[in-house]
Parts: structure tokens; sequence; C-alpha cells
């Protein structure tokens, strides 16, 4: 089968485009967002099932009624100034942060750009709204997932979302400023600009 001279000519630079597209696919998300580990390989799922421990016990709010986001060293060291488990990550921990006193170098998924006001207080104190909401299940899981920073902005992947594979599957809110206006939408709230942009 012979296929016309036009098509014969256009078939060439279709499966070409078709190649570049694929290629460009899969490529430009590594050669946007690079992966970094975090210090020390952390199970939520561990400090929730055995430790009894709830999300506002590690993050918790300051007295003004500001968040503290991640924890500091002080709240991990009053149980873990000796290892209270066999994990290697445990030991590890304790050799390297704990012992000689020293911050581990957290990163965090969830920082919000310079222009935006987020206030954990009015959201989780006052509309009542859980964690998992936002941040989705992590209270469930054995590990903490690699982070992956944009190398221009350097935020965190999860702010601007993650491939539209993955999202399909995603059933918790998000971090993304159109996932907090369809929350307030859903909720009849009615906001400026400037309550999240200062």
């Amino acid at each position: 089968m012979s296929f016309p001279k036009s098509i014969s000519a256009t078939l060439p630079f279709a499966a070409g485009l078709l190649i570049a597209l694929a290629a460009g696919w899969a490529a430009f998300p590594r050669a946007i967002y690079k992966t970094v580990r975090q210090p020390v390989n952390f199970s939520h799922k561990v400090h929730a099932e055995k430790g009894g421990q709830k999300c506002d016990d590690c993050h918790s709010f300051r007295a003004d009624g500001s968040f503290a986001g991640v924890p500091t060293l002080d709240k991990c060291a009053a149980c873990h100034a000796v290892p209270m488990g066999t994990s290697a990550d445990e030991k590890s921990f304790i050799d390297q942060y704990v012992t000689p006193n020293r911050e581990p170098h957290w990163l965090v998924y969830a920082r919000q750009p310079e222009n935006v006001y987020f206030s954990h207080v009015t959201h989780v104190k006052v509309a009542g709204m859980k964690c998992e909401s936002c941040h989705g299940d992590e209270g469930s899981t054995d590990s903490l997932r690699p982070y992956q920073e944009d190398r221009i902005s350097t935020y965190s992947r999860d702010i601007w979302g993650r491939p539209a594979a993955h999202s399909l599957f995603r059933t918790a809110g998000g971090m993304k400023m159109d996932d907090c206006v369809d929350c307030h939408r859903r909720q009849g709230l009615a906001h400026s600009c400037l309550d999240c942009h200062k």
C-alpha cells in the first residue's frame, strides 16, 4: 500500500513532532525541578499510631496564634533523647541531630510565596478545618516523599501542583490559589485579592 505524496511527506514530520512532544513531556519536569531528600526519613504513621501523636502535638500554634510550622529539635528531643525503638532512621536522627543539638533543615512542602498571607489559625481554629483538607493524608505515611523544588522560584512543586496524571487520583484539597478560591466559593465566602495577597 502506498500513500499519496503529500501524506508520505507529512508523516515523518508528524512522527517527529509526536516524539519531540513526548520527550518534552518527560524531560521538562526534570529540567525545572530538582529533587532533594529530607534530612531524616520520618514516619508520620509510627508517631500517630504507636506514639499517639496528633498533628498539633508537633505542628502547633504559638501563644500569639501564629503557626509554628515544622517542629524544632527541642520537641523531637523531648522524646528522642535516647532511642525508643530499633529503627536505623531513629538512631541516625539521634546521632546526627539530637546528640550534637543540631537543628535538621526540613524542607517545607507547603511554603507559600512571599506575597501570600495564609492564616492557619483562621482555617483550623475558627473554621474548624482538618489538616488533611489541604495537606492530604500525611498522618498515614511511613516516610517523607522527596521534596521537589522549582529551580527558578525555589518553591515546592506542591504549591504549583502535581502533573495532571497525579491530580486525577488526588482526594484532598490543594495549596494552589485555585484550590483556595474553589473552597471559599463552596463555603459562600467572598474576598478581595488583598485578603490573601499583601
